[in-house]
Parts: structure tokens; sequence; C-alpha cells
């Protein structure tokens, strides 16, 4: 683990699920410290080819002509499936619309699914330009799977710094809308106007984020001592909180505010592939018990997560 005096602390996951009642009491511990930043990056064991052929596929997606990723737009989906083009997104608070570009994804579920029957828009049938990139589906499945996974082992460490069981989140995920995002940033110099950037200053929605690997640099965390930038060691992934958390913690655990900026004279475009860990949009988000004293009143009502993901779709520009 690195040293408790940098602002963002990498964490083995791996020894946590495999070690002593030190080791876990360790690694719950420095989970809990490195996400005052609303960061923390974890070791993981996702092999490197279900990363290479993500990877590789999108990066092929992306390259075809404008007209042909057009076909893959799901309007009525609001950016939950399918193709997003550039100057979509606008984060919350901003005026200028993010310089990138988007393909999203996730997990069918039953069509007769009373989840599916109550909030369509966000269970949509998923899109995948299959017919342009032969083998696409399969490899992004196993992509989202496999992160899926990581995030749900992850989430056990946070359930234990919050006081409640480790299993905890397990029936909050059960069909959830969890979201895959591959995102392109295009070189800066093709943007039109010095007021766009890659991502402006945001917080994510959901619970936790996972990226487990960027072809460049671009993301700066916002910490107590500044912006810094985002830098885990090889081999890990980086976790970031979301304002789901940030409720259920009774604001213990912030959601973590990034951005993702090309430096002065950053050359060439980025790629990242991040995956939106969400609850079932049925869960009553409601301050944790363990989280509320009387040092800590409560500060949260509760709201319903479709309702709260719906609220932040609609200030970014994806629901209307």
């Amino acid at each position: 683990m690195s040293s408790p005096t940098d602002a963002i602390l990498d964490v083995d996951l791996l020894a946590f699920e495999r070690g002593d009642r030190d080791e876990r009491r360790a690694v719950v511990e420095g989970v809990r410290q490195s996400l005052q930043t609303g960061f923390v990056y974890t070791s993981h064991d996702i092999p490197d080819d279900v990363l290479d052929g993500a990877y590789e596929l999108l990066a092929t997606f992306f390259k075809l002509p404008n007209d042909v990723k057009q076909r893959y737009r799901v309007p009525e989906s609001h950016g939950q499936t399918g193709y997003t083009g550039l100057l979509v997104e606008t984060a919350a608070g901003h005026d200028a619309p993010d310089w990138k570009e988007m393909l999203n994804w996730g997990e069918d579920i039953a069509a007769g699914h009373p989840l599916r029957r109550r909030y369509p828009h966000r269970y949509a049938d998923q899109v995948f330009p299959e017919a342009d990139v032969p083998g696409i589906t399969k490899v992004l499945m196993t992509f989202h799977n496999s992160l899926h996974d990581l995030q749900r082992r992850f989430l056990c460490i946070i359930a234990l710094g919050l006081g409640c069981d480790e299993h905890f989140f397990d029936d909050l995920l059960l069909d959830g809308s969890t979201l895959d995002r591959a995102i392109r940033y295009p070189p800066m110099e093709q943007a039109p106007g010095e007021t766009h950037v890659w991502a402006a200053e945001h917080g994510d929605i959901n619970l936790i984020t996972a990226l487990p690997r960027a072809t460049a640099p671009g993301l700066q965390v916002r910490t107590d001592r500044g912006w810094e930038d985002a830098l885990p060691p090889d081999g890990y992934a980086i976790i970031n909180t979301g304002i789901m958390l940030e409720r259920l913690s009774n604001g213990i655990i912030p959601a973590g505010r990034h951005r993702v900026v090309a430096t002065p004279g950053q050359q060439g475009e980025r790629y990242s592939v991040v995956q939106f860990c969400h609850p079932s949009p049925w869960t009553i988000l409601f301050p944790l018990p363990s989280c509320v004293t009387g040092e800590r009143p409560q500060r949260y009502g509760a709201i319903e997560a479709g309702d709260l993901l719906d609220r932040v779709l609609w200030e970014i520009n994806l629901l209307s």
C-alpha cells in the first residue's frame, strides 16, 4: 500500500480476499482513507487479453465514418446504450459540451422483467455495432462481466468500512442498470472552440466507477491540494465513488470530483473504457444507520435510484 501521505492510495483487493484478519483490516482502512478523495487504485485480476480485445475493437469502431456510427444512436435510451456523438454530453453546471464521443452498453434483462416494464428507458435492447465490427458484442460483454465482478468484490471492502456486512451491496446490485462506456477523446487541436475540454469537472452519479486502463494521461482528481493527475501503478484499476454512495454513506464517502483535460501541447487522442456500477433503479437510497450519528446528523432524505439518475441525466443534457 502507498504511503499514508499520498492523496490517492493503492490497495490490494486480492490481499483482502486471500489474507488474514489483519491484512483484510489494513485494506479496509486504506480504502476508507483513500476514498476521502473519492478515488483509490486497486490491484485486479482481469486478464490482459480481455482488455486488449475490447480496446482494439473499440478503436476500430471509432475509426468508422461518422454516418456509419450514427446508425447506432438510440436517442430514446438517453445514453444508456448505443452511440453518443461529439458535443452532446455537457457536465452539470457547464455551458460547453464535452469534446468526446462514446459507445455505451450494458446487460439485457428478460423482456418480461418488472424492472424493464417500469423503467423502459433504463433497460432498452442493447445495440452493438456488430454489423460493422464483427465479434465486438462477445468481446464487450466479456469485458462487462469481468469488470462488474471486480466492482462487486470491491464493494465488499467499502461495505465493511461503512459498518455493514461485506455482502451488503450484493442485493442492491441484483439486475442493476450497470453501464459500460467507451470514450474517445479526439485531439484537442480539432475542438471547435477554446472553451471545450475533453470532460469538464463532474461527479459520477452511481455507486462506484472502475477504469482499468486509459491510453493516455488526462484524468485529474480534485483534492484539498488542488487538481492531481490520476496515475495508478501498472496493473492497477482506478476506482472512484459516485453520488449514490455519497448519499448512502451520509457523506462519509464523498463523490469523487474529476475532469479529463489534455495538458498544454499534448498531441493525439485518448481512449478509456469505464464501467458505472449502479444498483437496481427501484433501490431506495437512504443514509445507512451506521453512518448517522450525533456528530454527523442525517444529511440526505430518501430518493429512488432511478429518479436520482434521471435527475442527473437531465442536468447533463442526456434526457430531454
